[in-house]
């Protein structure tokens, strides 16, 4: 130490300021800490499948596995048990046809998810993304035409498809519907069909900014919907773009009738969600942490590089910090287990 003045120590002396003060003692580290991270505040994805017994795990998403329906009731009381805010529902058909028929089905594999979760734990909050890819045998997210020489997701006749499969989510018991296809005009249709149907209380958490990304590799494997020919960037959105096309995808979407929404992926595009933040204040804002953002923290974990826990909460927080209020992660439950540390 630095002793000055007869050993009176520094007196006026630089820094007067010190930053540190605030980080000596862990109380006071937690007592200035803005950002949380609460289960109540994440969704947690599930896969369902046809099946009886059935926990079949996903290679690429460790700790993850497509389950039958019969395990639902007792998944969703231990989610309910762990304070996680809901879970959001994608599902694997016994049979993919052109259309995706199963996605519109009262008996399909959603449907019967649904009905199986909230009869078991109705406080459960229940989403369900509303799109065409698992269920089509060309794994496009809507029925396909030839445009310019080549086939691709005809938009117009797909929206009316959309609104029909959330209205069968919703009369099986989905609490929410998320539509995530990125068809243009999907929210209109979407609120026009459930309102008609007499659902007008069900909200619709659109993923209003969603971008044609390499982080989705594991999910395809987890949802079986990797598509069998091309790919989506003729309708999800091109990373490259500036943050302006987003905001603008979110405007159009709420003026369709939007309650909530959505940025995906999170981690590469936070720069986007805090722009939609400031941009819709009083717009309820998700972001979805994406099987790739998990799945390379699960490898690089394993590997014995990094602290699984430690990163996987400095990502959550950061998309908090960002703006998010609504985070779909795969880590649900174990930010639950976690605690706050």
């Amino acid at each position: 130490m630095n002793m000055e003045n007869g050993g009176q120590g520094r007196q006026g002396g630089f820094p007067t300021t010190r930053m540190r003060r605030l980080r000596y003692h862990p109380g006071v580290r937690k007592l200035v800490r803005e950002v949380a991270v609460s289960p109540a505040n994440l969704v947690l994805p599930l896969f369902v499948r046809p099946g009886e017994k059935l926990r079949q795990p996903i290679g690429a998403m460790p700790g993850h596995c497509q389950m039958s329906p019969d395990q639902l009731p007792a998944e969703g009381k231990e989610i309910a048990g762990l304070g996680i805010g809901g879970v959001i529902l994608f599902g694997i058909p016994a049979a993919k046809d052109a259309q995706g028929s199963d996605a519109t089905s009262e008996s399909g594999i959603v449907a019967e998810a649904v009905a199986r979760l909230k009869d078991a734990v109705p406080e459960l909050l229940v989403i369900t993304d509303v799109c065409f890819c698992e269920f089509t045998d060309h794994g496009h997210c809507g029925v396909l035409a030839e445009r310019c020489g080549q086939m691709d997701v005809d938009n117009d006749a797909t929206l009316d498809l959309l609104a029909r499969q959330a209205v069968v989510h919703a009369k099986a018991g989905a609490d929410m519907v998320a539509p995530s296809g990125m068809m243009d005009g999907m929210v209109g249709a979407i609120r026009g069909g459930l309102d008609f149907a007499g659902y007008e209380h069900i909200p619709i958490m659109s993923y209003a900014a969603k971008y044609a990304s390499g982080f989705y590799g594991p999910f395809r494997e987890a949802a079986e919907s990797a598509p069998k020919f091309g790919d989506r960037r003729t309708y999800q959105m091109d990373p490259a773009t500036a943050i302006g096309q987003a905001l603008r995808e979110v405007e159009l979407d709420l003026a369709e009738g939007a309650d909530l929404v959505m940025v995906k992926p999170a981690l590469a595009y936070l720069d986007v969600v805090r722009a939609v933040a400031e941009k819709y204040p009083g717009v309820p804002l998700a972001t979805y942490n994406v099987s790739g953002e998990y799945s390379m923290v699960k490898a690089a974990a394993e590997r014995g590089w990094i602290d699984e826990q430690t990163v996987a909460m400095e990502s959550l927080i950061a998309m908090r910090r960002a703006g998010a209020q609504i985070i779909l992660t795969y880590w649900a439950k174990d930010v639950a287990r976690w605690g706050n540390g």
